[in-house]
């Protein structure tokens, strides 16, 4: 719900207002209803507001609370502000408005920084201390929403997406060799705080960041949840299980239906979605618009899974939308899509979600998709693989399980100015599963997946695809609390039934077995998994045009040899490899950056 930025200044100066007017444009997508600017001293704020909740003037933002003296934007939805605004009355507030804006200004008043810890929802937001200038940006436990830096010593900036950022002007734009390396390891995942500009970072998910006048800071991560086995839950079997996952994501779905406006949802077929569809239906949801998107085949594949979708809409009677995109469509619909990215995402399905939302946009303004429910329920067939070793030996079996190619293989890719001098990515991950906290492999590769990587691949692509036609997407599985359950489920609870076995036993209480049983589908995008047509065409020209040349980040005979056979050559986990390296330079080039 809506794109915020700001200026801070640390060197006496005044913040550039024409900058900031240039970011908070280039945010005009993220929030179509609204704009302001607010400025004080060395701070300025911007935002651009989707009117969710509160549609009346009293939410727009910039948000001031003169009583309190303090200033704030703020992105997302608190999905328990009335539960808030009710304690918050108790203790002697008084609120101007109806919105989750003025209850997170006054829950900060009343509780610091400790305030991010008492909301249930996806959120980043900037509060200015107007008497002391202390700044404080924050960023929701899983990272649903994003929260983009610029710094220098002279000034911090900040926005909801890195094009914005761009568009200030002042960014340093060569590329980050360690977040290369990790973009070509992990199928275009870089991790917080990277991005692959050297200028850009993120605040990372579940991180409250304070900034002094003089630009010191301190980082607090708030939330860390145990991938251990717990002592209230030791007496519970299989079907308690089930029913426990069951209640949790009931409650999940419930709180995002909190808004003012309609909410509906994406409606892949698969068992995530279907199963917010059920339980939405159980709840007494009545109209409930359904969206589902497909593709023309290409090379045998199937490219759409109406059959699914047709049918958990037909059986809870949803008001039901299909969109199917003809193959000749896809190339012109990339050139959107990329240019609706934060960072460069090489997922074939951002196309088929940037697609959707367009239409889906037109019918409503909020949406529940399934994103997550594969990580935080060990969803994917390599979670068995990894699952199978000893806990010390997680980190090499992830690397050898996850990663798209090994060093050695980079080297053979990447120019050696912009390649790292070790595996750096490998480096990462043995870092992260060395931590306490995790108690067998699996543990260990779903927390490493579920609080780093997914914020950064599923996550951010429904973010970016969604808000970039005024559309919130809201992931009840997603929910933190729903999160700490999965996080202590029994390994093998998950990898049963080839899979989400928990998950699937809970679906199977609500859902046609039909749905719940079949086989695992995705978003497929044919004529890109299959560079077919208008769109190998369009890489072509893209590798070869003078900007690419002039980079230089590929060995010129490794991109002939794949632009030779284009789709002869995949990663470990089947991606093709023409299709990333394609995809980085396309998204460079799209965004300016030389």
């Amino acid at each position: 719900m809506c794109g915020l930025c700001g200026e801070i200044r640390f060197d006496g100066g005044q913040p550039d207002i024409a900058a900031l007017e240039r970011t908070t444009d280039r945010l005009a997508p993220r929030g179509p209803d609204g704009r302001g600017l607010w400025s004080q001293g060395p701070v300025a704020l911007g935002h651009r507001r989707l009117k969710i909740i509160d549609l009346s003037d009293s939410g727009a933002q910039p948000m001031t609370d003169p009583r309190a003296r303090l200033a704030g934007v703020f992105n997302g939805c608190v999905y328990n502000y009335r539960e808030l605004r009710d304690e918050l009355r108790a203790l002697g507030h008084h609120f101007f408005s109806r919105s989750d804006t003025e209850v997170v200004l006054k829950a900060y008043q009343q509780w610091g920084t400790g305030c991010v810890e008492r909301f249930h929802g996806m959120f980043a937001l900037v509060i200015v201390e107007q008497d002391t200038g202390r700044v404080v940006l924050a960023r929701d436990r899983l990272g649903v929403k994003p929260l983009y830096l610029s710094a220098t010593t002279e000034r911090l900036r900040f926005a909801s997406s890195l094009p914005a950022l761009l568009a200030a002007g002042g960014v340093d734009t060569s590329l980050d060799p360690v977040a290369l390396h990790h973009y070509l390891s992990w199928h275009a995942t870089v991790p917080a705080p990277r991005t692959v500009l050297k200028g850009v970072r993120k605040l990372p998910p579940a991180t409250v960041r304070v900034v002094e006048p003089d630009g010191s800071h301190r980082d607090h991560r708030y939330w860390h949840p145990a991938h251990t086995r717990r002592p209230e839950y030791a007496g519970l079997d299989a079907d308690d299980w089930s029913d426990a996952v069951l209640d949790a994501l009931r409650t999940a779905v419930r709180r995002r239906m909190v808004a003012d406006v309609p909410v509906g949802v994406l409606l892949s077929g698969g068992l995530d979605s279907s199963l917010i569809v059920a339980l939405l239906a159980d709840e007494g949801q009545e109209d409930l618009a359904t969206f589902s998107v497909g593709f023309e085949s290409e090379g045998d594949e199937e490219g759409d899974e109406f059959s699914y979708s047709d049918l958990v809409a037909r059986h809870f009677d949803t008001r039901h939308h299909q969109l199917m995109v003809p193959s000749d469509r896809v190339a012109g619909a990339l050139d959107g899509a990329v240019r609706a990215m934060s960072e460069p995402m090489m997922s074939h399905d951002a196309v088929a979600f940037h697609l959707l939302s367009e239409q889906v946009a037109k019918e409503v303004k909020v949406v529940q998709s399934g994103q997550g429910a594969d990580e935080v329920f060990a969803g994917y067939d390599w979670y068995a693989r990894m699952a199978r070793v000893p806990r010390p030996r997680a980190a090499e079996a992830y690397i050898d399980t996850y990663s798209d190619r090994s060093h050695a293989d980079l080297a053979a890719m990447v120019h050696p100015d912009l390649l790292p001098g070790h595996d750096v990515s490998a480096e990462f991950v043995r870092a992260h599963m060395a931590t306490e906290g995790a108690e067998t492999a699996l543990d260990a590769d779903l927390r490493l997946d579920t609080l780093v990587m997914m914020a950064d691949d599923p996550v951010k692509r429904v973010d970016n695809m969604t808000m970039d036609w005024g559309l919130e997407a809201r992931v009840p599985f997603l929910d933190h609390e729903l999160v700490e359950l999965a996080a202590a489920c029994p390994p093998g609870l998950k990898l049963a039934d080839g899979g989400k076995g928990v998950l699937k036993a809970a679906g199977r209480k609500v859902l046609p077995r039909r749905v719940v049983d079949r086989p695992k589908g995705y978003f497929p995008v044919p004529a890109i998994r299959h560079m077919a047509g208008p769109v190998l065409q369009r890489v072509r020209e893209t590798l070869a045009a003078p900007e690419a040349r002039a980079r230089g980040v590929f060995r010129e005979e490794y991109v002939a040899e794949l632009l030779a056979a284009p789709d002869a050559h995949r990663t470990r986990r089947g991606a093709n490899t023409l299709w990333q390296i394609a995809l980085l330079e396309t998204w460079l080039q799209t965004h300016g950056i030389r």
